[in-house]
């Protein structure tokens, strides 16, 4: 991407899907189209998750039931990874096993322990088609994780357990941006 343009400059912020709405906990859609509506789709994601200063966005997250997903995210070192994933797959998820905070742009201001491992593997292919393999340790392996869930339907709020879940749950009841009862 160096001598490309820089990912989110061309793309138009969404709005962000919040916990509760239904694209959020149904399955995405494999990509069968890698055309110009892609493209677009992978620049407004960027957009969105820099307006938002996330680290990670997935399709389903601005209401398109998709399997894409964007990064801008640092490991655990502070090395940078930046980059998109079409179809992705979360083909290894190991290592040691850590709680640590886990936020999310569709729960705004909330977080919790979240148990992920502390290495993946995710494949899956560029915009244009390629295909790709990214690993990811530490903090970054979270982030691909965490995105791989949303493309499944889930948010780390289904993996939090006993009475944090309780607790994060409640927090998201009371919540300025929650509309409708509170989550289950």
């Amino acid at each position: 991407m160096r001598n490309g343009s820089i990912p989110g400059t061309r793309g138009r912020v969404r709005a962000v899907t919040l916990l509760g709405t239904p694209v959020l906990h149904t399955p995405c859609e494999d990509v069968t189209d890698f055309g110009p509506e892609l493209a677009t789709l992978v620049e407004d994601l960027f957009a969105t998750m820099y307006a938002a200063e996330g680290v990670g966005l997935a399709a389903n997250q601005i209401g398109v039931p998709l399997r894409v997903f964007v990064y801008d995210c640092p490991d655990d070192e502070e090395v940078r990874h930046l980059g998109h994933v079409v179809n992705p797959r979360l083909v290894e998820a190991d290592g040691v096993v850590l709680r640590g905070p886990e936020g999310c742009l569709s729960l705004p201001g909330l977080e919790a322990g979240t148990e992920r491992h502390d290495h993946a593997v995710v494949e899956g292919f560029t915009v244009t088609g390629e295909p790709i393999t990214v690993h990811g340790t530490g903090f970054f392996a979270r982030c691909l994780q965490h995105e791989c869930d949303h493309l499944e339907g889930k948010v780390y709020a289904d993996r939090v357990k006993g009475w944090r879940r309780g607790r994060l749950l409640r927090q998201a009841g009371r919540a300025a941006w929650h509309t409708g009862p509170e989550p289950t």
